[in-house]
């Protein structure tokens, strides 16, 4: 999934019903930000550490998390 400025998202998968689920997994993490953000507007971003720490565990060389 990527996100660009001044459009629409764009979405991609192994076969055209793994872009659609993959559309469909940007919809609900987009509502789940923008929800967020009518809760607390001062809300924190996550440390990148973090994000980086549950990328690599699925991602990464020494990946542990995940179908392979």
């Amino acid at each position: 999934m990527l996100l660009v400025g001044n459009h629409g998202p764009f979405t991609w998968g192994k076969d055209a019903d793994k872009a659609v689920y993959n559309s469909k997994i940007l919809e609900e993490l987009a509502k789940m930000a923008y929800l967020t953000l009518q809760i607390n507007p001062d809300a924190q971003r996550l440390k990148q550490s973090l994000i980086d720490k549950h990328f690599r565990r699925k991602h990464g060389d020494n990946a542990y998390y995940g179908q392979k």
